[in-house]
């Protein structure tokens, strides 16, 4: 004859796992919140005084090593990493670059030569195609700027590049635009600074959603530069002497 468990016996095994696995997830949420609280203060603490802290910033044009594959694409101190979180559920999912000047002032470049794309209702925003990975030849990878626009979504995209331009061949170092502040919504404007992400291409030849972690690259290798979230507990990214 099958028996079956003894339902209170079942019941107090269960609640103290539950408490253990709640106490998990509160913990790395804890921490993952803390990290990010860390960070914030520091943005807001060069956005106030950036002339305090002169060795925070990184160069545009510049790499890392001779070896590293992208150019730095502003100056800027990179205030955000990739998978950072601002909130329940959210990933971050690129590096934010704040500048210490104002508005439509710090020059954006392409960070490797690619095949640009502005959408018509792109406002603030620039996409370029990497046909070969420089880490998996043979795929292909995007690159993608935003916030170049002023509060009121005035572009600071250079005129080479106006609306519906698609698929121009870029160098390496090409001026795209100028740090902004638009958030998408006018006249709510975010710190001005660059967002930079490298969006997965979804194998038929197109970008996928920029908006999901899941479909952009950490990039840390790219640049030499600890940019990522989930292993850059506190450390300012800067490339080593």
């Amino acid at each position: 004859m099958n028996s079956t468990p003894d339902q209170p016996l079942v019941k107090w095994i269960m609640i103290p796992l539950v408490i253990v696995l709640l106490t998990i997830a509160g913990y790395f949420l804890y921490k993952n919140f803390q990290v990010t609280s860390i960070r914030s203060r520091r943005v807001v603490s060069w956005i106030r005084n950036p002339h305090l802290h002169p060795d925070w910033s990184l160069k545009g044009l510049t790499r890392c090593k001779s070896t590293t594959p992208f150019l730095f694409p502003s100056d800027g101190y990179v205030g955000f990493l990739w998978d950072d979180s601002f909130r329940l559920g959210h990933h971050h999912q690129g590096i934010d670059i704040f500048t210490s000047a104002d508005s439509g002032e710090t020059p954006v470049y392409a960070a490797y030569s690619g095949y640009l794309t502005r959408l018509p209702g792109w406002k603030s925003s620039l996409i370029i195609r990497i046909p070969d990975d420089p880490f998996l030849p043979g795929r292909q990878i995007w690159t993608y700027y935003t916030h170049l626009a002023d509060t009121n979504g005035n572009s600071f995209i250079v005129d080479q590049f106006p609306p519906g331009t698609s698929d121009l061949f870029i160098s390496e170092g090409t001026l795209l635009g100028f740090q902004g502040n638009y958030s998408g919504t006018p006249g709510h404007p975010v710190g001005v600074h660059l967002h930079f992400s490298i969006v997965l291409d979804d194998g038929d030849g197109n970008y996928l959603n920029e908006l999901k972690i899941q479909n952009t690259l950490d990039p840390s290798p790219y640049f030499d530069l600890p940019l990522s979230g989930t292993t850059n507990q506190d450390q300012i990214p800067i490339c080593p002497p």
